[in-house]
């Protein structure tokens, strides 16, 4: 006789792990962005080296993420009616999975085999609507901050020169890739701070 079925699989997706930008960003925007870094630094460099001028580390992605521009774009993305007819649907789709799963949990004792088989087809079927709609989210939300990263990416160069100059900084690197440094040799604040206070742009 078949094993009684006592527990079914299911994704523990919740809507604050879908919209995670600083994920998103980290994956779709900040690789390609290391290239940046690269060539902003070659071009100013060259002319500090001899002054063995500060070693500092910047984080770019949280530089560009927590500027006041990028909140409010990210902010005005989430309320377009595209967008919040998905999330809508994700959150609904939560919750019937959630309400499947526990019928499931309380009736599986009673339940025959073909009950069982049949509940836990049931639980796999809305799993995979939510984990569809999951995706379908975090690819606008990748293709958002793509446009945004984008937007910001020719100021913040502009900016990160200036710090590298004015700071005599002899050596930037990108924050992820260094095991250790003190927050005093983090930049990642002054280059926020500097973008927002550049004027906007009509």
């Amino acid at each position: 006789m078949p094993a009684r079925l006592t527990s079914v699989k299911y994704s523990s997706l919740r809507w604050e792990e879908v919209s995670n930008f600083k994920t998103l960003l980290r994956e779709v925007v900040v690789k390609p962005f290391n290239k940046f870094l690269v060539s902003a630094a070659l071009l100013v460099l060259p002319t500090l080296a001899m002054a063995q001028g500060k070693i500092a580390v910047v984080n770019l992605e949280e530089a560009i993420l927590q500027t006041d521009l990028a909140q409010q774009r990210l902010a005005e993305f989430e309320k377009n009616e595209d967008f919040t007819s998905d999330k809508n649907e994700f959150e609904s789709l939560r919750e019937e999975l959630d309400k499947l799963v526990q019928d499931f949990q309380r009736d599986q004792a009673a339940m025959s085999e073909d009950q069982m088989v049949a509940a836990r087809q049931k639980v796999s079927s809305k799993n995979s609507d939510l984990e569809y709609v999951a995706k379908k989210l975090q690819t606008l939300q990748q293709q958002n901050a793509q446009r945004v990263f984008q937007e910001l990416a020719p100021k913040a160069r502009e900016v990160l020169r200036d710090i590298i100059t004015t700071e005599q900084i002899g050596l930037l690197l990108q924050q992820q890739g260094v095991i250790h440094a003190d927050l005093g040799y983090s930049i990642t604040a002054k280059v926020t701070d500097k973008l927002n206070q550049l004027p906007a742009e009509e």
